[in-house]
C-alpha cells in the first residue's frame, strides 16, 4: 500500500459494520469482500418504479460495483471508485442519484454528470433517461459538434440532472445559458480518460463553480497519480474503495479471452478479413490509433463485402451518431473506430474486439476489450502487434500481468490463426458476391455500394453501359428500322479522318 492509498483509507470510518446481505469492508484494505446473500436493488434502496424498469431490461441483479458504490453514495460525502470497465459503473451512480433526487422542483439543475467524450455523455446520457422518467425526473445531455439552441432551450424549461463534456459545460456557464449554483450533487465519470484527454483545467473550473455540493463521485477504471491530485485537492475526505472481481484476480476482466499476434502491417487486412468470417463471431469492434487508418480500413473492409461502419474524430458529430446507431441496431456488424469509442460503447452481443494497431498505454487497452464481456458475459479480444510495437506491447503486457510479451509471429494463413479463432479453413479474405452484397451506411442508410458511390463519379463500366445504352435502338419487331436521328453535322465520307479542335482553336 503506497502512502497516498493508506492517506485516503483512514477515511473509511464511514462503513456499516457486517451485517447478512450488506457490504463488509476493512478500513484497513482497499479489497471489499461480499457475502454470499447478495442485496437486490429493493434492500439497496432504489425506488419501486425504477427497479421495474431495470426488470424490463433484464436487469434484476446488481453487480459488485452497485452493491458497494450505492449504499455509499446514498450516505452523501465524497467518494472515489475504482472498477474494471464493463461492471456497471453507469447504474452505480445513476440508480442513487435518481433516488436521492426523487423527484423534479424548480428550474435549475440539482445534478451534474461530466463525461470525458461525446459518445459517453450519450450513454450516460440514455441510462439516467431511462431510469430517471420512472420519476418524472427531467435530464439533458449538452456535447460539443451541436447547435446550442435545442441544449438551451432544454435548460431553460427546465432539467433536475445535466449530462455533459467538459468543454460545451463551460461553454454554456459562460453565455450564462447554464447555472450551477444549485448543484447538489456531482459526478466524474471515467476520470483518468478527462485527465488524458487534457481536461483537467477544465474539470477544476467545474469544480470551482460548484461551490454548493453535498456529495461528489469519481468513478474510473484506473488510478494514476492525478487523480489521486484532483481528490485531494477538491474533495472533502473522500472514502476510496476498490471493487475486485472474484473470478480474477487479473485487471482485465475475467470473461475476455485474449489473444495477441505479431502480424506484418501489409498482412493484417487479410488477417481480420478472415477474422470477421470466423465461427460465431457477432458484432464486432476494431479499434485503430489514427483517423486516417480507421477511414481506410472501413473502406477496405466495404469493398470486402462487409457492413462496416467508421467512427472518428474527423466525421461530423451527426455522422457519428448516424454511423453508431447503425452498429447499435444491426445495419452494420462492424464498426472501425479511433478511440473516441472505447469509452461510452455499451452494446449488447458485442462478441469480438480487434485491436488492429497496437494501444498506446496499459489504460487504453483495458478501455478498448471492456466493450466485449460486459455483464458478465463472454468476448474475444484480439491484437495485431507489428514489429515496431514489439517494445510498446512488452510495456504494456508487463504491466498489466498479461504473460504474452513476445507475441508469436503470424499471418493471415498460419493454422494457428485459424484454430485460435475458430476460421474455417480455406476462408478467402473477401466475403462471395453471392453470400454478402457489399454495404455501405451512409446517412443511416444501407445500400449496395458502387464504383461510382465510392469515388462520387461515373466509373468506366457504367459509363460504357450507359453510352451504349442511350445510343443503342432496339427495333420492334415486324416494324421498319427505326429512322436515323437528325444531325446538323455533315455527314463524313467512309474512311474520312474525324477532326477535333484543339487547345486555342489550333
Amino acid at each position: 500500500m503506497t502512502l497516498i492509498e493508506s492517506e485516503y483509507h483512514l477515511t473509511t470510518e464511514s462503513f456499516s459494520p457486517p451485517q447478512p446481505g450488506n457490504l463488509t469492508a476493512s478500513p484497513a484494505s482497499p479489497r471489499s469482500e461480499l457475502t454470499t446473500d447478495l442485496p437486490t436493488f429493493d434492500e439497496l434502496g432504489i425506488p419501486a418504479a425504477v427497479v421495474t424498469v431495470l426488470a424490463g431490461r433484464n436487469i434484476t441483479v446488481p453487480t459488485r460495483v452497485q452493491i458497494e458504490a450505492i449504499p455509499m453514495a446514498h450516505r452523501g460525502g465524497d467518494i472515489v471508485v475504482q472498477a474494471k470497465t464493463g461492471t456497471g459503473k453507469t447504474l452505480a451512480f445513476g440508480l442513487p442519484l435518481v433516488a436521492v433526487l426523487a423527484a423534479p422542483t424548480g428550474t435549475r439543475p440539482r445534478a451534474l454528470v461530466v463525461t470525458p467524450t461525446r459518445e459517453l455523455c450519450l450513454q450516460v446520457a440514455s441510462d439516467i433517461a431511462l431510469v430517471g422518467e420512472a420519476l418524472r425526473l427531467r435530464s439533458v445531455a449538452v456535447y460539443g459538434g451541436q447547435d446550442f439552441g435545442p441544449q438551451i432551450d432544454a435548460l431553460t424549461k427546465g432539467v433536475d440532472i445535466v449530462i455533459g463534456t467538459p468543454g460545451r459545460l463551460l461553454d454554456l456557464v459562460t453565455r450564462k445559458e447554464l447555472d450551477l449554483a444549485g448543484i447538489d450533487r456531482l459526478i466524474l465519470d471515467e476520470a483518468d480518460e478527462m485527465l488524458d484527454m487534457g481536461f483537467l483545467p477544465d474539470v477544476q473550473r467545474l469544480l470551482k463553480y460548484t461551490v454548493n455540493r453535498s456529495s461528489t463521485m469519481l468513478f474510473s477504471a484506473t488510478m494514476p497519480a492525478p487523480i489521486w491530485s484532483l481528490a485531494r485537492g477538491f474533495l472533502d475526505q473522500p472514502t476510496f474503495t476498490t471493487v475486485y472481481d472474484p473470478n480474477s484476480d487479473a485487471t482485465t476482466v475475467s470473461g475476455v479471452t485474449q489473444f495477441v499476434y505479431q502480424a506484418h502491417p501489409l498482412d493484417k487486412p487479410q488477417m481480420l478479413a478472415k477474422l470477421l468470417q470466423a465461427e460465431g463471431r457477432g458484432p464486432t469492434i476494431v479499434f485503430c490509433r489514427t483517423k486516417m487508418t480507421a477511414q481506410r480500413l472501413s473502406d477496405d473492409m466495404v469493398e470486402r463485402g462487409f457492413r462496416a461502419v467508421s467512427l472518428h474524430g474527423d466525421l461530423p458529430q451527426p455522422a457519428r451518431e448516424k454511423a453508431l446507431a447503425a452498429f447499435r441496431d444491426g445495419r452494420a456488424e462492424i464498426l472501425i473506430a479511433t478511440d473516441v469509442a472505447a469509452r461510452g460503447i455499451d452494446i449488447d452481443g458485442i462478441t469480438h474486439v480487434v485491436n488492429y494497431q497496437t494501444p498506446e498505454d496499459p489504460a487504453t487497452y483495458l478501455h478498448r476489450i471492456g466493450r466485449t464481456a460486459r455483464a458478465g458475459r463472454k468476448g474475444i479480444a484480439v491484437t495485431f502487434v507489428e514489429w515496431d510495437n514489439l517494445l510498446r506491447w512488452k510495456l504494456i503486457s508487463s504491466e498489466l500481468g498479461l504473460g504474452m510479451d513476445i507475441p508469436v509471429e503470424t499471418y493471415s494463413s498460419s493454422e494457428s490463426y485459424h484454430s485460435d479463432l475458430g476460421i474455417p479453413v480455406g476462408v478467402s479474405d473477401r466475403l462471395v458476391v453471392e453470400a454478402r452484397t457489399p454495404q455501405r451506411i451512409v446517412n443511416g442508410k444501407s445500400g449496395q455500394t458502387t464504383s461510382s458511390q465510392r469515388s462520387g463519379r461515373p466509373s468506366v463500366n457504367d459509363r460504357s453501359r450507359r453510352s451504349s445504352h442511350e445510343n443503342t435502338v432496339e427495333p420492334v419487331r415486324g416494324s421498319s428500322p427505326a429512322p436515323t436521328p437528325k444531325t446538323d453535322r455533315p455527314v463524313r465520307a467512309e474512311g474520312e479522318r474525324r477532326r477535333r479542335r484543339t487547345r486555342g482553336g489550333v
